[in-house]
């Protein structure tokens, strides 16, 4: 009879790791069961910043008891009977620790770096300098969204019968409206009916009827996201695998 298939052991835990200086540290480690404790700390330095000469670890069970202290940095991480779920808990001895003082954790203790205005007015195309040459006058984005004729050019193409494809996500349907829109925003604007109940109302927006569709057809968008053409009723069967 063939021997069985021998399946490999697995010789590694996942462990969870606190520190004493960072209380928002939280890491879940896997660790090799045959490592030795010097080469634990050593990849725990790598993740929080403790010098391997400055650490001490303490191994917690699942119920948060202390089990024992890792000592001995020659012995294997096995011979302390850790399990999956554990916890070690790293205790930073270095007064002098970057860990120390809490400013790895806390931004507002981090000493920020400012300029007097008198040295700031002295550079070369600062933004202050910058703005004041604009002068108070809106940016040419600003300025066009508040145009009565916004997309005016645009919606001089569409026109209510097309059928059309609306961006994003290539929603087809037909053009129900082109015009202004009393409650939106200033310029031009399309209604749509949706093939599908891909809209968000009936053709009434705040309180005005621009057309009449099925509930959750209708749709008001911008000239620039509608194409027209020649955009058929999609088969709702089409993209099913047989």
């Amino acid at each position: 009879m063939a021997s069985r298939l021998q399946l490999p052991v697995d010789d590694s835990v996942l462990i969870h790791v606190t520190h004493s200086n960072l209380k928002t540290f939280s890491s879940e480690v896997r660790f090799s069961l045959e490592s030795n404790v010097e080469a634990v700390k050593d990849k725990l330095w790598k993740k929080c910043g403790t010098a391997v000469t400055s650490m001490c670890l303490e191994l917690y069970d699942d119920t948060r008891a202390k089990l024992s202290d890792l000592n001995d940095n020659t012995r294997p991480f096995g011979f302390y009977s850790p399990l999956d779920g554990y916890r070690l808990h790293i205790i930073d001895l270095d007064p002098t620790s970057v860990t120390s003082g809490g400013w790895l954790e806390d931004t507002s203790l981090v000493e920020k770096y400012k300029i007097s205005d008198e040295a700031y007015d002295k550079l070369d195309g600062n933004y202050r300098k910058f703005k004041e040459k604009l002068g108070p006058r809106a940016s040419p984005a600003q300025a066009s969204k508040t145009d009565d004729d916004y997309m005016k050019d645009i919606s001089m193409n569409i026109k209510v019968g097309d059928r059309c494809e609306v961006e994003p996500g290539e929603k087809r349907g037909v053009v129900k409206y082109v015009g202004k829109a009393e409650g939106l925003r200033a310029g031009f604007w399309v209604g749509i009916q949706y093939d599908e109940p891909l809209g968000k109302h009936d053709g009434l927006v705040k309180g005005t009827r621009f057309f009449e569709c099925p509930p959750l057809h209708g749709a008001m968008v911008r000239p620039d996201k509608v194409k027209v053409g020649d955009y058929p009723k999609r088969d709702p069967f089409e993209d099913e695998e047989i």
